[in-house]
């Protein structure tokens, strides 16, 4: 117990040595997990130990932070971390994202050269230990294109504030030079460029773009627009009517069902029968009747008619192309 709460007030020291702008008590609470009065006393033990933390007036509360960082001392990674993190740039490699995962591996190479040399030799053995014992399985679908330059270009657009002009080999006149101001990206199966050309922020495939630019003309996103939920209206990619989406997930397949999340604002519901009622609201009815196939007869639609409508659709286009190769080779 006691080594628990050292490694609470360690975790709290480098939280308070990680923030320029530093955390109130209500913040280090939720961050922690623990009681307001709680973090009172942990930050009163901090202060013990690093006497160089601050407070800042910030009305009606307080901030507190350690402005100057912690000694390398304090910081020196784990295996368990340095395995993590070398995994997550063998995740992006193997999707095809080079530029993230040469972030990331630059990233490690930066950890390993601030560790002291006494505690490498100390973490080698674990850390080959578990790359050798740790692999990522390999995922069918598109590889995201994700160049460097393009990447590059849209994130000093963001920076600056400034519009992206880029020639677009999509939509409905392709080879068309667009001018846009650019809210984020969106990475996934497929990367894209969430900006506004004049109606409103849309997606652009990021391996449509060429000839890109950062435009001379001053361009930010509207205050209050929040990427994430930009994001979590939708499915998956494509942007559609928002809809509220009833699925009833057969006893067959419940557990399966309390495991997954459809949705990042789903509800989900226990039925006397053993089934499960998810419930979310989102737009892509089409990227969702995709994923709905997997279930096979575990998932039923119970609404929108929409989403019904559009996997009929889509098992009535599917059977159809099946049935006529079936015909085709028994004539």
């Amino acid at each position: 117990m006691r080594h628990e709460k050292a490694g609470q007030l360690l975790a709290l020291a480098r939280m308070l040595a990680a923030t320029a702008e530093g955390l109130t008590l209500d913040e280090m609470a939720e961050r922690l997990g623990v009681g307001r009065r709680t973090a009172e006393r942990m930050r009163d033990a901090v202060r013990d130990v690093f006497p160089q933390l601050e407070e800042m007036d910030d009305p009606p509360t307080r901030r507190f932070r350690i402005p100057a960082g912690l000694d390398g001392l304090f910081q020196a990674p784990t295996a368990e971390e340095l395995a993590a993190l070398a995994a997550a740039g063998e995740l992006f490699a193997q999707q095809g994202a080079a530029a993230r995962a040469g972030a990331v591996k630059s990233l490690e190479q930066k950890v390993l050269s601030a560790t002291r040399a006494a505690a490498r030799r100390r973490l080698a053995p674990d850390l080959e230990a578990l790359l050798q014992a740790e692999t990522i399985a390999v995922q069918a679908g598109p590889r995201p294109f994700e160049d460097a330059a393009v990447l590059a270009a849209i994130r000093q657009a963001l920076l600056s504030m400034h519009a992206l002009t880029f020639r677009y080999a999509g939509g409905t006149t392709p080879g068309r030079v667009r001018q846009v101001t650019p809210f984020g990206v969106l990475f996934g199966r497929s990367n894209y460029l969430v900006a506004d050309e004049g109606q409103g922020p849309r997606n652009w495939r990021l391996d449509r773009i060429g000839e890109i630019a950062v435009s001379e003309r001053p361009a930010a996103r509207p205050d209050g627009f929040s990427l994430q939920a930009y994001a979590d209206e939708s499915f998956g990619i494509f942007q559609d009517d928002t809809e509220d989406v009833v699925l009833r997930v057969s006893p067959a397949g419940a557990e399966d069902a309390l495991r997954w999340r459809f949705h990042a604002n789903q509800s989900v519901e226990r039925q006397a029968d053993g089934a499960v009622i998810v419930r979310f609201r989102a737009s892509g009815m089409l990227e969702l009747a995709w994923h709905l196939f997997s279930w096979g007869d575990k998932v039923r639609v119970l609404a929108p008619a929409s989403l019904r409508a559009t996997l009929i659709a889509e098992l009535d286009r599917a059977l159809a192309a099946h049935t006529s190769e079936i015909d085709v080779a028994s004539a």
